[in-house]
C-alpha cells in the first residue's frame, strides 16, 4: 500500500510568509469518515518511547498545526507536533541507526471502529520529518496499560507498512481492512516529527455495553451514529452536531453560511441500527446571533422509506437545549433535520433504543468485525 497520491522528500526551508503557502496536501476520500483519534470522543497519546523535541498528545490536537519561527526552548526549535531526538549508531565506525531503528507511539482510539484511512500530517517538518512510518491496529478489550499494549500476547495487524513520506505535507494512506480495531501504534523510521495524526473511519460499538444502557442517544457519533450529508458545511462540519458533550464553543456546533434564496438546510444521519425514538433534544449553544430559526426533525426506516416527520417545524432559542418528549415512539433507521431558513445548531440528540430487529443486527456486524 502506498499514499495515494504520495509525497516524499524535503520540503523547501521556511523562507517567510503564510507557512503553509508550500504545504503538499490531496483530497483524500476517506476523510468523509468520522475521526476516531479525536481526543472529543475520548482518544489519547498513551505512550512513546522518545518526546525530547516535541510532545507526543500533540499528534491529535484538532486544530491544524502553527509555526513560529521564533520559538525557540532549551532543548531547541519549539515544533507543534511529536519530535524525537536523532537517532545514532553504535559508535564512531559505525554512527548511522539500523535499518531496524524507529521510534513509536501507542494511540487509544476515541472510539472503537473500522478504519477507512489514515493521515501522518508532517506540517512544517520540513527537513526533520520521519524517511518512512509505518502504522499497525490492535483490538484490546478494556483499558489496558501501555505495559499491556506492548506485550507479547497482543496481535498487530498492519495497517499501513513501512512507507517514505514527506516533509511539510499530509501523507494520507487509505485502509480497506474490515475489523474492529481499538489502538494504534505509530512508527517512524528512523526517528524524526509528525505534526498530526488522523484515522477516518466508522465507530464500531460494543452491542454488549449499549444493551446495559438501555435508552441511549441512538445518533451519537460515540454508540455508532454517522452524518450521512447536508446541505452546507461553510463554517464547521455537519459531524460536530453529534459528538459527546455539550458544545463549548462557537465553532463546536454545524453553522451554515447566509441563504439568500427561499430554500432551507438540513442535515441526514445514519442510526446505530434500527431503533425506537422517544425524546429528541436540540441544542444551539453559542450560537446567538446565527441559530437556527426553526427546525423539524424527520425518521425513515430502511434506505428506501419515506420520511415521517416526528417533531413538526419548531421555534428555537439561540443558545439554548430544547428538550421534547415524543407523544409515541418513531421507529426508523435513519433520521433527518431540516433548519429554517439558515444558522445552525451544536447538538442533535435522539435518545431511544434498539429495537430487536435492530439489535440482532448490531451483534452480527459486531461479530463479524472480529469482536
Amino acid at each position: 500500500m502506498t499514499a495515494t497520491p504520495g509525497f516524499t522528500g524535503d520540503a523547501n526551508p521556511y523562507g517567510g510568509g503564510d507557512p503553509y503557502a508550500d504545504y503538499r496536501t490531496a483530497d483524500f476520500p476517506f476523510t468523509q469518515y468520522a475521526n476516531l483519534a479525536d481526543r472529543r470522543l475520548g482518544a489519547g497519546v498513551v505512550a512513546a518511547n522518545d518526546e525530547f523535541f516535541a510532545q507526543r498528545e500533540n499528534l491529535l490536537v484538532p486544530e491544524r498545526a502553527e509555526f513560529d519561527p521564533e520559538h525557540f526552548g532549551h532543548k531547541g526549535k519549539i515544533m507543534d507536533g511529536w519530535e524525537t531526538r536523532r537517532r545514532r549508531g553504535a559508535g564512531a565506525d559505525d554512527p548511522w541507526p539500523t535499518a531496524e531503528d524507529h521510534d513509536w507511539a501507542l494511540v487509544r482510539l476515541g472510539a472503537p471502529g473500522v478504519i477507512r484511512g489514515v493521515v501522518v500530517d508532517t506540517a512544517h517538518f520540513r527537513g526533520n520529518y520521519p524517511q518512512a512510518v509505518s502504522v499497525e491496529a490492535a483490538s484490546v478489550p478494556g483499558s489496558p496499560s501501555p505495559a499491556e499494549l506492548l506485550g507479547g500476547d497482543v496481535k498487530w495487524t498492519t495497517l499501513v507498512p513501512r512507507t517514505p513520506v514527506g516533509g511539510h505535507a499530509a501523507n494520507g494512506f487509505p485502509v480497506s481492512l474490515e475489523q474492529r480495531f481499538t489502538h494504534l501504534r505509530v512508527n517512524q523510521h528512523p526517528d524524526g516529527g509528525i505534526a498530526r495524526l488522523r484515522v477516518y473511519g466508522e465507530v464500531a460499538p460494543d452491542p454488549a455495553w449499549l444493551a446495559a444502557l438501555g435508552t441511549f442517544d441512538t445518533v451519537a457519533l460515540e454508540n455508532g451514529g454517522s452524518v450521512e450529508d447536508a446541505s452546507d458545511r461553510f463554517y464547521s462540519p455537519a459531524t460536530n452536531t453529534i459528538q459527546p458533550g455539550r458544545s463549548g464553543k462557537m465553532d463546536d456546533g454545524w453553522e451554515t453560511r447566509r441563504r439568500r434564496d427561499r430554500g432551507h438546510d438540513w442535515i441526514r444521519y445514519r442510526l446505530v441500527t434500527q431503533s425506537r425514538i422517544g425524546a429528541v433534544e436540540i441544542d444551539t449553544a453559542y450560537l446567538k446571533g446565527n441559530s437556527a430559526g426553526w427546525a423539524s426533525v424527520s425518521v425513515r426506516d430502511g434506505e428506501d422509506g419515506d420520511w415521517r416527520e416526528i417533531l413538526p417545524r419548531t421555534r428555537l432559542q439561540p443558545d439554548t437545549n430544547h428538550r421534547f418528549v415524543l407523544p409515541e415512539p418513531a421507529v426508523g433507521t435513519h433520521a433527518r433535520i431540516d433548519i429554517y431558513p439558515d444558522g445552525g445548531i451544536s447538538r442533535l440528540r435522539l435518545y431511544g433504543a434498539p429495537t430487536e430487529a435492530g439489535a440482532a443486527r448490531l451483534a452480527a456486524r459486531h461479530q463479524e468485525l472480529g469482536g
